[in-house]
């Protein structure tokens, strides 16, 4: 039986550096449809299934360095919709499978790296998971934009002229349906992140998680951050600077236009708090790492609003300033509302929409926060992320059942709102409590940045109407990239 290309040579170095160049890729990328943790890159999953299904080069040189450089080619995410590479690849396959279609199964898809690419190949893909996330990620992968979202020609009437115009039907509804869910989740609690006078817009809040002074003769409340940095860019450097005021620590920011030098004698970089061990700059006094955690279990530990990050129209890049009373006042609203709103989803519902499940037990795969009292699901989150995450969960329900009242097939409807609902994951991955704010980037980071929930000190509370990073917009257009990127995957040929 004569040997496939992947049996006798592979170009392991350039296809690694494409599947590691392709971590940087984001707008249609289907990591940015949900994270998976064992997903395989694109590229070498592409490259690895073409090589398995093509036979081998001749000894002719000329031939098995054409063969190299396709394949190399062929893994270039550049050429992933390139129909004159992937109708090629197609081509090839079919010729090495005496012009059938190959049938591909992946037992274990996860997160559908590679049956995505055998059918970008244009073989006949089966993908099978029992994790619910991973068949929910298939299928908007894999099924749902090659059955619903291929291009139609739609008659287009323009008084005396006539014609047509191609739309993505599926496309369409995602995005006409993830619009009417924002909109209805800015009526309702839009109130809760109010904008500033001169029209800034805040893309979050900044929290310290805070437990008191152990030293008897102090008491004072101690902010915990792992550092002061705002932001540390090469042309911009700002900072939270720390100083006691009538036994309370207090912030002033520098390095914006208001207090534009940084003292020097201060090193944003050295915070309050390194592995659980605490430093009261109050009275001086340490705090030992299991007197903090014994403090969160005991229920003395607490949390405060320290600045809010600003963005406006009109001005390039993000300015901070100090939380006020009146940005606590806000808060204390929204948390309000939150009981308000539980209580009748509970009702609605039967269920608390706010997820009770405990966690699993601490130091199962790298989960460190339940030493600090994070016991549920919900820990994860503060009043207003909880009530913003339940409220578009709530409008997500809602469009489903608005679809089916305006007619809309009860599958395709289910379809639709599978996209909605990818959005609702990544906003909460963006808004609990533990992400932090890069300060290198100026955004916030995800919750999920490795596989592993540790303990967050300071942390970033996104405004999810802000269309700033993390907020409702932002996270969706990667959605309707993702989607429009695999409906434009020619559909596999049919036998004859």
């Amino acid at each position: 039986m004569k040997k496939t290309f992947i049996e006798v040579s592979f170009p392991v170095k350039e296809v690694s550096e494409e599947s590691a160049r392709e971590k940087n890729i984001r707008h249609g990328h289907i990591s940015t449809l949900h994270i998976w943790w064992a997903r395989r890159p694109l590229a070498s999953s592409r490259a690895t299934s073409y090589a398995a299904l093509i036979p081998a080069a001749s000894e002719d040189p000329t031939e098995w360095n054409k063969k190299w450089q396709f394949l190399i080619k062929l893994s270039k995410w550049e050429n992933s919709l390139n129909p004159v590479v992937i109708e090629k690849a197609r081509k090839d396959i079919l010729e090495a499978n005496g012009g059938k279609v190959p049938r591909v199964l992946d037992p274990f898809s996860g997160g559908g790296s590679i049956p995505l690419e055998a059918l970008r190949l244009g073989c006949e893909v089966h993908a099978v998971e029992y994790n619910p996330v991973a068949v929910l990620i298939l299928k908007c992968t894999l099924e749902y934009p090659q059955k619903y979202g291929k291009l139609k020609e739609v008659s287009k009437d323009l008084g005396l002229i006539k014609g047509s115009e191609v739309k993505n039907p599926l496309l369409e509804d995602v995005k006409k349906w993830g619009n009417w869910v924002l909109e209805e989740a800015r009526k309702e609690i839009g109130r809760f992140y109010p904008s500033d006078e001169d029209g800034s817009i805040p893309v979050g809040y900044i929290w310290a998680r805070t437990v008191p002074c152990q030293n008897p003769a102090c008491g004072a409340e101690i902010p915990l951050m792992r550092q002061f940095w705002l932001a540390k860019k090469d042309n911009k450097k700002v900072a939270l600077k720390p100083f006691v005021k009538n036994g309370k620590v207090e912030f002033e920011i520098v390095g914006q236009a208001s207090s534009p030098v940084f003292p020097k004698d201060f090193e944003p970089e050295k915070g309050t708090v390194s592995r659980a061990i605490a430093h009261c700059l109050v009275c001086g006094s340490t705090v030992d790492d299991k007197t903090t955690r014994k403090l969160f279990q005991q229920g003395k530990a607490g949390q405060r609003m320290v600045a809010v990050v600003l963005h406006h129209a009109k001005r390039q890049g993000k300015t901070y300033r100090l939380a006020t009373e009146r940005d606590l006042e806000v808060f204390k609203e929204a948390e309000k509302y939150l009981e308000e709103k539980r209580a009748k989803l509970m009702d609605e519902w039967g269920i608390d929409p706010v997820p009770d499940e405990p966690l699993p037990p601490k130091e199962t795969l790298g989960f460190r926060v339940q030493r600090y009292a994070m016991l549920k699901w919900g820990d994860l989150f503060n009043s207003r992320q909880k009530l913003a995450l339940i409220t578009f969960v709530e409008k997500v329900r809602q469009a489903h059942q608005k679809m089916i009242e305006e007619g809309y097939d009860e599958e395709y409807a289910k379809v639709v709102v599978s996209y909605l609902g990818l959005g609702v994951g990544r906003i909460a991955d963006y808004n609990s409590t533990l992400c932090i704010w890069n300060i290198l980037r100026t955004m916030p980071a995800h919750t999920f940045g490795r596989q592993a929930l540790p303990m967050t000190w300071d942390f970033m509370e996104t405004n999810p109407f802000s269309n700033s990073s993390g907020s409702w917009s932002e996270s969706f257009n990667y959605i309707i990239n993702v989607l429009s990127h695999l409906s434009q995957i020619p559909p596999v040929e049919e036998e004859k």
